[in-house]
């Protein structure tokens, strides 16, 4: 039976505040201060804990190998002797944010019928431009029964290819055929386009999609300039919803037109530039949320604490919940540490939609594995970091230690090389 199921990313040990991800205001904004790794992987595995208390299905991506001693080799140093830039984006707990770890098209919407996925290049920051590979072998394990998933490389990284985050559905329901929807950036003023559009329809061919079925649209270029980097920072669609900023789209009619032909029963949820600033709605990350139907039927939006705190947003939100809107329930999440690096609950989770007795049963959790998964990070992982320490052999050993014993933990081993 196919369910969606949330992959969330653990938060690694090497969770720290470099500030290297260029675009993004929150972690532009938190560079050099003191994060609390241990804090931060507690708060996402208590996230987890709140989807399988819903009701939803939810797997785990491991922390990839960190620092990424092969990655610096390739470059000619080592850890302890590089500069200390280079040093931090060899310390990146970027991966964390399972969104961009790939694209995903479930089986109902391709012509193989099987399950295709595409780990993202990332290539437009240094410190995520090395996770593909590791993020690859995952998905090899966990996805590793060819008669229902299709694994392909990255796309060439001549261009651009962020995941998830820039990649959506909307369908009757999670298992019927859905309008697969592809969004990307040209320029966004002073930031970078991080998703282009040659990689997205390379995607699409990939994972042998209906041209009929599938769209292409434009992020605007003044989301990216406010600090949309990922589309998923201004829009998330569930089913046959889609929640979107006004501003999100260069041009929304063609995509709304194409989804009101193409998916029972559509229906789109605007939040007005008047109502909800666009500057608001990427401070409280609205739209980096998790949109979900548990089995109750209840479509539920997780949102994290800033939302709650930020008054425009949450005014909407009561408003909307009160009336006859399709979202009918709103939980609040604490993910601070990751919202202060630039990812909020979307961000930490990739959804595949998938039968998940086809899946390798290591990568999916339940209350007693999460429980495993948090007493490893209890014992092991740094309580802080601070920015000027990143190249400490204590601190490195310490992170080394911590990840193998997760991955032992869980019966991964074969992954500590990766």
């Amino acid at each position: 039976m196919l369910r969606e199921i949330n992959f969330d990313g653990i938060v690694g040990p090497s969770h720290n505040y470099a500030g290297l991800s260029f675009g993004n205001v929150a972690s532009m904004g938190h560079a050099g201060e003191v994060s609390e790794p241990r804090a931060a992987a507690l708060q996402g595995v208590d996230k987890m804990r709140a989807n399988l208390a819903l009701g939803l299905a939810q797997g785990v991506f491991l922390p990839p190998q960190r620092p990424h001693r092969g990655w610096l080799g390739r470059l000619g140093t080592t850890i302890e002797q590089a500069e200390p830039a280079l040093a931090a984006n060899a310390m990146s707990a970027s991966a964390m944010w399972a969104a961009n770890a790939a694209t995903v098209s479930p089986a109902p919407d391709t012509s193989d019928r099987k399950c295709h996925l595409t780990p993202a290049n990332l290539r437009t920051m240094p410190h995520r431009s090395h996770e593909w590979r590791s993020t690859l072998g995952q998905l090899l394990i966990a996805f590793r029964d060819g008669a229902h998933f299709q694994v392909h490389a990255p796309v060439p990284h001549a261009f651009g290819d962020e995941g998830a985050a820039n990649h959506m559905r909307l369908a009757a329901a999670h298992g019927e055929s859905g309008l697969e929807i592809f969004v990307y950036g040209i320029s966004g003023g002073g930031f970078p386009a991080r998703q282009h559009v040659e990689a997205s329809k390379a995607v699409a061919r990939l994972h042998l999609l209906d041209p009929e079925r599938t769209v292409f649209a434009q992020q605007s270029e003044e989301a990216i300039a406010a600090g949309a980097f990922h589309n998923d920072v201004v829009a998330v669609a569930n089913e046959r919803v889609l929640f979107a900023h006004e501003q999100a789209f260069a041009d929304k009619q063609p995509l709304l037109d194409m989804a009101q032909a193409k998916v029972p029963g559509f229906e789109y949820v605007e939040v007005a530039a008047a109502d909800v600033p666009l500057a608001d709605a990427v401070k409280s990350y609205l739209f980096n949320a998790q949109l979900v139907t548990p089995p109750d039927g209840e479509m539920t939006l997780i949102v994290p604490a800033e939302v709650k705190a930020t008054e425009s947003v949450w005014r909407w939100i009561e408003r909307h919940v009160a009336g006859n809107g399709p979202i009918r329930r709103v939980e609040v999440v604490d993910v601070r540490q990751s919202m202060a690096n630039g990812g909020g609950p979307a961000c930490l989770r990739l959804r595949v939609v998938a039968d998940p007795a086809t899946i390798d049963p290591r990568f999916l959790v339940d209350e007693a594995k999460l429980d495993r998964i948090a007493d490893v990070i209890r014992r092991t992982w740094p309580e802080q970091i601070a920015h000027d320490e990143l190249q400490s052999p204590a601190l490195i050993a310490e992170i080394e230690s911590a990840r193998a014993a997760l991955l032992n933990a869980l019966g991964l081993a074969e992954l500590i090389q990766g």
